[in-house]
């Protein structure tokens, strides 16, 4: 049974159509997910269902009584108020008690203030709903409860606006572009989250292995038709190449079928009988779907690189941090890194939010000043950027403008040229659109405009900082068979592992506190890795560092006493890690129970300080052996 029903609907925007006659359902706990260009309306179809926005035409209905849970693509929290404050907006007696209860303790509030927080909170018997609003928020790796919203970076943004859509458990969730902005800890995350049997998603994403992960059913939108597919993306793909072959055999065909026709339709005489008539209406109906456009408009990448010298940008002792040691802010975002990149490098940039990679690509191109050491760069590297802000104009422009303003004539291979309209037909910009504004695209398709401009220029050494968002499938597509065989050096900075893993042959990773390590190989293999080793039992090693022998009457030997508790610390230790691991999976698995979290928290603290106590024993031990 459909809890969502899409009934003929269409929109206009502007002078665009950009759907009509579109209809589809639902049902509970299906996960679906919309596929289409930029530009074609995903983004205003879901706000329509959201019921932030009304169709020009058509019924959408939902099952009376569910809750509707709807993740905008664009999230910029301006406000001042705190992380709590936004996190728990509603206003209702249970929200309240949490809501005070949490700035009671984040605050030290202490006496009759706390007690009086605290006695809200069991007359309303919010303690269960508080244990799930810290669940979720531990996550999303949202920590400091009375931070201002308008501080929070762009992923805690979006992490912060994903963990208020699901606070309430909405029956049907409908997420545009959920893992824009979000690293690849927290993609995983969402995707265990959103992976639950019975939970009802409508979404809109360009990250094919999300696709893959989470949805059960693919949605396309072309050529003003929506055809589905019942399975994941991978499904979709294998699907949709058969229906193509299929549907261009049949026109094929119908083609042979209309020159036959057409050749009575010339021979037969004018006075028409009734079989005649119904002939030339066949005829006609033959001739529409033969003649029929089903051509797809593709962005076509090809610009002239510059031929790129052996030395392309070489870090020497590069060092750079925020803050003061003194007043114990200071972050370090790269610390004494050395490194040369060369002709023919494809490497990406991985790491948590807010480590340091986008401040270290500004190192890289001189946007910003190390604190020590020295950036050089090769006489023949030609720069190309894309920023993740996107395009920055002073002044709004038409889309013709933004392109001239850089060149009117563009160099192709083979001493070719393109027009600046040339250039932004083949970016999917058509003659009619080029004149209209850029405030009137899409987020896609300014995406899309600024790629074109980067690419412009032609660069031969390409830095790309998150170029996935927002761009659409086919487009991600394009700039991937692009630069697949480009002779050029390449630096992404990336979340999206499809993305990487075609384009990247080894990663710089972030580890923080100004480490970074080289991983040769895909993005794939490393967070197998990653995960690997975090699955481990943590193992104290010991360094054995060979020192000048010392008189005998200077050595500590282990008595047999010390000897035996070593042994009795080298098995307990191991158990200890596990049972550590197996609380912190049992208080994920038990956030509706307060009582029980509270109980598992007591037993967390005691597992941890005897760790604390036998590994520091360990080291004293050890020492002697």
């Amino acid at each position: 049974m459909n809890v969502l029903s899409v009934e003929k609907v269409a929109k206009r925007y502007g002078p665009r159509q950009l759907f009509t006659n579109i209809s589809f359902g639902l049902e509970k706990g299906q996960k679906m997910a919309i596929v289409a260009r930029n530009g074609t309306g995903k983004s205003t179809l879901l706000k329509c269902i959201a019921g932030l926005e009304t169709v020009d035409e058509g019924i959408i209905t939902f099952n009376k009584g569910l809750r509707i849970g709807y993740l905008d693509q664009s999230v910029h929290m301006t406000a001042t108020h705190s992380l709590v404050d936004e996190m728990l907006e509603q206003d209702d007696p249970v929200t309240n008690a949490v809501r005070a209860y949490e700035h009671a303790v984040a605050r030290n509030v202490e006496g009759d203030a706390l007690q009086h927080a605290i006695d809200q909170m069991t007359e309303q018997n919010a303690w269960d709903f508080e244990a799930h609003v810290q669940v979720l928020l531990h996550r999303f790796g949202l920590r400091d409860m009375e931070q201002p919203v308008n501080t929070l970076s762009g992923g805690q943004q979006k992490r912060l606006a994903m963990a208020k859509v699901l606070i309430h458990a909405p029956d049907v969730l409908i997420l545009d572009e959920p893992t824009n902005h979000l690293d690849v800890h927290m993609i995983e995350q969402l995707e265990d989250e959103l992976s639950v049997p019975g939970l009802t998603l409508l979404l809109v994403t360009h990250d094919r292995y999300f696709l893959d992960n989470v949805c059960d059913e693919i949605i396309e939108m072309e050529f003003g038709e929506f055809t589905r597919f019942k399975g994941n993306y991978t499904y979709y793909v294998e699907k949709k190449a058969g229906l193509d072959e299929v549907r261009d055999a049949t026109q094929q065909h119908l083609r042979g079928l209309m020159k036959s026709e057409l050749e009575w339709v010339r021979k037969m005489p004018r006075a028409r009988g009734t079989k005649s008539k119904s002939r030339l209406d066949a005829f006609d109906r033959i001739k529409a779907d033969a003649t029929r456009d089903f051509s797809s408009d593709e962005v076509k990448i090809d610009v002239k690189t510059e031929r790129l010298g052996g030395k392309v940008i070489e870090a020497r002792n590069l060092t750079k941090g925020f803050g003061t040691a003194e007043t114990e802010t200071y972050k370090p975002i790269v610390k004494g890194f050395s490194y040369s990149l060369k002709r023919g490098d494809r490497i990406g940039i991985v790491g948590p939010n807010g480590i340091g990679k986008s401040t270290f690509l500004d190192l890289l191109v001189g946007k910003l000043p190390p604190d020590a050491g020295t950036v050089s760069i090769g006489d023949t590297v030609i720069l190309g950027t894309f920023d993740q802000r996107g395009l920055q104009l002073t002044e709004d422009k038409r889309i013709i403008d933004v392109v001239r303003d850089i060149a009117e004539l563009i160099p192709l291979n083979k001493g070719k040229t393109l027009t600046a309209s040339g250039l932004l037909e083949r970016f999917l910009f058509d003659k009619e659109q080029q004149w209209q504004y850029v405030s009137t695209l899409s987020g896609g398709e300014k995406r899309r405009l600024y790629l074109c401009t980067v690419l412009m220029k032609n660069p031969n050494v390409l830095i790309l900082d998150e170029p996935t968002n927002d761009l659409d499938i086919p487009t991600l597509n394009a700039l991937e068979d692009f630069l697949v065989d480009l002779d050029i050096c390449l630096l992404i900075v990336s979340h999206d592992r499809y993305f990487m893993d075609k384009l990247c042959t080894k990663l710089l990773v972030f580890e923080g506190a100004g480490k970074i390590k080289e991983w040769v190989g895909s993005y794939t293999e490393l967070r197998e890795r990653q995960k690997y080793e975090a699955s481990k039992p943590k193992e104290v090693s010991v360094v054995k560092v060979k020192e000048e022998k010392k008189p005998e009457t200077m050595v500590k030997k282990l008595t047999f006493a010390e000897r035996l508790e070593l042994q009795k610390i080298d098995k307990e230790m191991p158990k200890l890690e596990a049972k550590k691991a197996e609380l912190m999976d049992t208080m994920a698995k038990s956030a509706a129970d307060h009582h029980k979290v509270m109980e598992l928290s007591l037993e967390m603290d005691k597992t941890v300080k005897r760790l604390d106590e036998i590994t520091d024993r360990w080291l004293v031990l050890s020492e002697k052996e």
